[in-house]
C-alpha cells in the first residue's frame, strides 16, 4: 500500500536561524526535495518562529503551488498572535494550503508530545474547523490512538486525523537493545494504532502520521490499514546530512511506495 511523504522543513529553518542571513534557504531546500520527488511540504510555524517564520509559509506556498503538491500547515490554532506572527487561521486563510494540521502544542514544549483531548477542546475547535474548511482547506487533528477521541475527531468535523507516533517510535528505539519487554511495547502500541486506524477508515477520515517516523521503524508502520501520508522531517534531516539529500529522500519513498 502506498503512501505520500511530506517533508517538514522545520530542521532546516531551524539551522538557519541560527545564525543571521538566509543559509540554509529553506526554500532552496524544499525546492531539492521535490525534485527529487517528495510528494508534499509540511511547515509548522510557532508565535515563538523558533524555525518557521511568517514568510516561509508565503514562499512555501508558492513552492508547492508550482510543483502541484500538497501543502500542510501545521499548528495551533488557540495560539495567540505575537509580534510578527499573525496566528494559524490567518496564515492558512491568506496561503490556502490544501491541508491544515491542528496540533495541542504550546510555547513551553519544545516538540509536539499529545495529541488533542477533544472532551475538552471539542466544541471550540468545531467553529474553527468550520472555518478553515469555508476557506476550502482541508483539516485534520493530531490525535493519540484513541478510539473513542478518534470518534470526537468526527464528530467535531475534522477530515483526517495525524496519529502520533512519538512513543511507538521511542520503544522502538529502545528494543534496538533485544530487550524482550521493549520488543513487546513496539507490538503493544503497534496495535493501538492499527485499532486506532480501523476506527478511523470507519468513520471515513484520512489517516496521517508523524512523529519521530524513521527508515528503521517505518518498516514496520508502513503496514498501517489505510495510512495515506507520513509527515517526516527530524529524522530525514539527519539521514540527509548522512547519506546527502537525494539517497536519504529515496531511501524514504522506497518504504512508501
Amino acid at each position: 500500500m502506498a503512501f505520500r511523504l511530506s517533508v517538514n522543513l522545520n530542521k532546516i529553518a531551524l539551522v538557519r536561524n541560527s545564525r543571521e542571513g538566509n543559509y540554509p534557504n529553506v526554500t532552496a531546500f524544499a525546492e531539492l526535495f521535490l525534485n527529487a520527488g517528495a510528494q508534499g511540504l509540511t511547515a509548522h510555524p510557532r508565535p515563538d518562529q523558533r524555525h518557521m517564520r511568517p514568510s516561509d509559509i508565503r514562499e512555501l506556498s508558492a513552492v508547492a503551488k508550482a510543483h502541484d503538491v500538497e501543502f500542510n500547515i501545521e499548528g495551533n490554532p488557540f495560539a495567540r498572535p505575537k509580534a510578527e506572527y499573525p496566528g494559524l487561521l490567518h496564515l492558512v486563510e491568506t496561503y490556502h494550503p490544501e491541508q491544515c494540521t491542528l496540533v495541542p502544542d504550546s510555547d513551553s514544549q519544545l516538540t509536539s508530545d499529545h495529541g488533542f483531548d477533544l472532551n475538552r477542546d471539542g466544541d471550540r475547535l468545531q467553529k474553527l474547523i468550520e472555518q478553515l474548511k469555508d476557506s476550502g482547506t482541508r483539516v485534520s487533528l493530531f490525535m493519540d490512538p484513541d478510539v473513542e477521541q478518534i470518534k470526537l475527531a468526527q464528530e467535531c468535523g475534522a477530515d483526517a486525523i495525524e496519529l502520533y507516533t512519538g512513543p511507538f517510535a521511542w520503544a522502538f528505539n529502545e528494543s534496538i537493545a533485544n530487550t524482550v519487554v521493549q520488543e513487546n511495547k513496539v507490538d503493544e502500541l503497534f496495535k493501538l494504532h492499527v485499532n486506532a486506524a480501523k476506527a478511523a477508515q470507519k468513520l471515513e477520515l484520512g489517516i496521517n502520521a508523524g512523529h519521530d517516523l524513521n527508515l528503521s521503524n517505518l518498516k514496520i508502520y508502513k503496514d498501517l490499514p489505510g495510512l495515506q501520508e507520513v509527515s517526516i522531517g527530524h529524522a530525514l534531516t539527519v539521514d540527509a546530512l548522512l547519506m546527502g539529500y537525494e539517497n536519504a529522500l529515496k531511501k524514504y519513498l522506497e518504504l512508501c511506495s
